[in-house]
């Protein structure tokens, strides 16, 4: 177990490094100057110069990107051309925004869809199966953008029931301001866990263990909740690494659809703007997310999952 964590490390250290020199290199992949693209056609060349040189592209490519490396390593991204401040305090309010919808989706997502995944497999064949079999189709079917532009138009521009965009101000209206847009990140989750949840009760429930289980004259309530959800959650806890990646990739178009202040809607406006500095600061932080909610994932499944760790001590003895 041990080696297979440091071997995923290794392999997930590795790729965030392969990340941080393709955008270290993103400034010379992309057609144009940067340094005229943001000062406009009638700069003077003294000033394009003095850009370029804050920009840090006046030297060459190898440092540029082992300067960006070495900078993003400690924390430092950077100075944003457009302000002149560091881009690492541009990213303190709306990285934490994006984090706080990123936690009350993922935690909305596990609280509907279990219970729902649950339900299901329960009434096995009955119309609430039915309906959790039909609507989870519908939603897996649908993107969390149109779930989220159907959420505006109905609860908050037809019914005014919270607030339409942006983030009002106090608790109050902080917490109103959350409920579309989790909803529209978690309802892909409440599909996808329901359906994971019901196939996994329902092959828990014909396994060997669950007959000695009634043989014993254990309560078939008992089985179900004790015996046969424990396992069945098991796929569950180890999705729930890839969800974080998920989840925080899905706030970008939620936070644009929105107008929410986040680390998302933030780089929706450096790309437009060819902010390239905050653009790989904001890109590096998804894809760290991604990696890391991938390197979660497999060590849960590698720790829940006891025939996958014998497989791993007969290939040792083999």
């Amino acid at each position: 177990m041990v080696l297979y964590v440091v071997k995923r490390l290794g392999v997930s250290v590795i790729v965030i490094a392969v990340i941080m020199v393709m955008l270290g290199l993103l400034v010379h992949l992309v057609p144009g100057d940067p340094a005229r693209i943001i000062l406009g056609p009638h700069a003077t060349p003294q000033t394009i110069a003095l850009i370029r040189r804050d920009m840090g592209l006046d030297t060459p490519v190898y440092a540029q990107v082992w300067n960006f490396m070495w900078g993003a390593v400690h924390g430092s991204f950077g100075i944003d051309p457009f302000t002149s401040t560091p881009v690492a305090s541009e990213l303190g309010s709306p990285l934490v925004n994006t984090l706080v919808l990123a936690l009350v989706s993922f935690v909305l997502s596990l609280a509907v869809g279990i219970p729902i995944g649950i339900l299901a497999a329960v009434r096995q064949g009955g119309i609430a199966d039915a309906i959790v079999r039909g609507a989870s189709i519908l939603l897996l079917s649908t993107p969390p953008y149109v779930v989220g532009l159907l959420l505006l138009l109905l609860f908050a521009v037809n019914h005014h029931f919270f607030p339409a965009l942006g983030i009002p101000g106090g608790v109050g209206g902080y917490i109103k301001a959350l409920v579309l847009p989790a909803v529209s990140l978690a309802a892909f989750w409440w599909a996808y866990l329901a359906r994971l949840v019901r196939s996994s009760m329902l092959e828990a429930l014909g396994q060997p263990f669950v007959r000695t289980s009634r043989a014993y004259g254990l309560h078939e309530r008992a089985i179900r909740y004790r015996v046969v959800l424990k396992n069945a959650l098991v796929p569950v806890t180890a999705l729930t690494g890839l969800m974080i990646g998920y989840i925080l990739a899905g706030t970008v178009y939620v936070e644009y659809i929105f107008e929410r202040s986040g680390l998302g809607s933030l780089a929706v406006s450096a790309i437009t703007n060819r902010d390239w500095p905050v653009v790989r600061a904001a890109v590096l932080i998804y894809a760290a997310a991604f990696i890391v909610g991938n390197l979660l994932a497999d060590i849960a499944y590698r720790f829940l999952d006891p025939r996958l760790r014998l497989e791993e001590r007969a290939d040792v003895f083999i």
